[in-house]
C-alpha cells in the first residue's frame, strides 16, 4: 500500500495513548528499521516517562482486576465527571462535546473494552528503557505540546521532559489540561 501511494516519508502527531505508539516508531526510526522516513513528531500530554504518569482514580480502578465489571457502569455522565478533572479550569468540554466524545467511545460497544485499552500503562513500564531512551535522543525533530493543568501528564511531565531530553522543544499551555487539541 505504501509503495502504491508513493509515500516515502511521514510526520507523526500523537496524544496520550498514541504517544506510546509514537515512542515505538521513534525507537524503530533510530534503529533504521522503518520502511518510511520519519520527518518529525508532535507529542501532546503523554506519559512519556512512566514514573511521572499519574493515572486518575477511574483509570486505576479500570486497570484493576474488577476493571471489566466497572465498564458496565460507565456512561456519558461518568465521562463528563472524569473529563472535568483533567481539562483546564476554563476549558471544560461542553455537553455537546461530551456527547460527541461518548458516541466515539461507545461506538461498536467500545465503552465495554476501555479497561483493555489501558494495557498501554503496563506496556510503558515493560518497554520503559527502550522508549525513554528513544524519547531522550530521538534523532528526529520532536515538539512536545503540554497542557500544564493536566493532573495526569501536565506540568510535572513538561519539567521531566525538559530535564531529560536532548534539545527539548516544548510548548507549554497555561490553563489547558489533558486535551490541548480540543481545549486550545
Amino acid at each position: 500500500l505504501v509503495e502504491s501511494l508513493g509515500l516515502t516519508s511521514f510526520r507523526l502527531i500523537a496524544h496520550d495513548y498514541g504517544s506510546t505508539v509514537a515512542q515505538e516508531i521513534i525507537s524503530r526510526h533510530k534503529e533504521g528499521s522503518l520502511s518510511l522516513s520519519l520527518k518529525s513528531v508532535v507529542l501532546m500530554n503523554s506519559g512519556l516517562f512512566p514514573e511521572m504518569h499519574r493515572p486518575t482514580t477511574v483509570q486505576k480502578l479500570l486497570m484493576s482486576p474488577i476493571g471489566g465489571l466497572l465498564t458496565g457502569f460507565m456512561g456519558e455522565s461518568q465521562l463528563d465527571r472524569s473529563f472535568a478533572k483533567v481539562f483546564g479550569p476554563n476549558t471544560r468540554a461542553s455537553k455537546e462535546e461530551i456527547a460527541e466524545f461518548w458516541s466515539l467511545i461507545a461506538y461498536n460497544r467500545g465503552n465495554r473494552n476501555i479497561h483493555r485499552m489501558l494495557h498501554y500503562v503496563a506496556d510503558r513500564k515493560a518497554n520503559e528503557k527502550r522508549w525513554v531512551n528513544a524519547t531522550k535522543d530521538p534523532k528526529v525533530p520532536v515538539l512536545f505540546i503540554n497542557g500544564l493543568e493536566d493532573p495526569v501528564s501536565g506540568s510535572h511531565m513538561a519539567d521531566k521532559y525538559r530535564s531529560e531530553v536532548l534539545e527539548p522543544t516544548i510548548v507549554e499551555l497555561e490553563g489547558i489540561g489533558h486535551y490541548p487539541q480540543t481545549e486550545a
